[in-house]
């Protein structure tokens, strides 16, 4: 009966021993992030999940929240229209998500917290053809 009350997301378990090496080598932002922040944070968050055919960097199950930390190497419009499709396949599982800028971490932590914060609640899905009542 548990399982049938979980929603399942789908993930490419080939991904898994390349999850566990970002995991064991996280950038500065990450480890300033996960260090600084979500480690302690009042909804349980996990690193370098995986989810899809991608590996999210951070992932809130109970929130469906992901949170992604963006350097260099997501600069110029081939990675930024890649970004964008994937953060739109990861949506239609349901998946909300947040993303930050290695600098933003590394030189505004709090601000990056903040935002953080403020999207910290659960979704609650509207019912269909109902802009205004709450699916129970």
């Amino acid at each position: 009966m548990f399982l049938q009350n979980k929603k399942f997301i789908p993930y490419n378990s080939k991904l898994n021993s390349r999850a566990r090496e970002l995991r064991n080598n996280m950038t500065m932002a990450e480890n300033r992030l996960w260090f600084g922040y979500l480690r302690g944070c009042k909804y349980r968050f996990v690193r370098q999940k995986v989810v899809g055919n991608y590996i999210i960097d951070f992932y809130c199950q109970k929130l469906k929240l992901g949170i992604e930390i963006d350097g260099e190497t997501h600069f110029g419009k081939r990675n930024e229209e890649h970004d964008r499709i994937r953060t739109k396949e990861l949506e239609i599982l349901g998946i909300r998500i947040l993303r930050f800028w290695n600098k933003d971490v590394i030189e505004g932590l709090s601000e990056v917290e903040n935002i953080i914060e403020n999207n910290l609640t659960p979704l609650i899905p509207l019912c269909k053809g109902d802009k205004k009542t709450v699916c129970k």
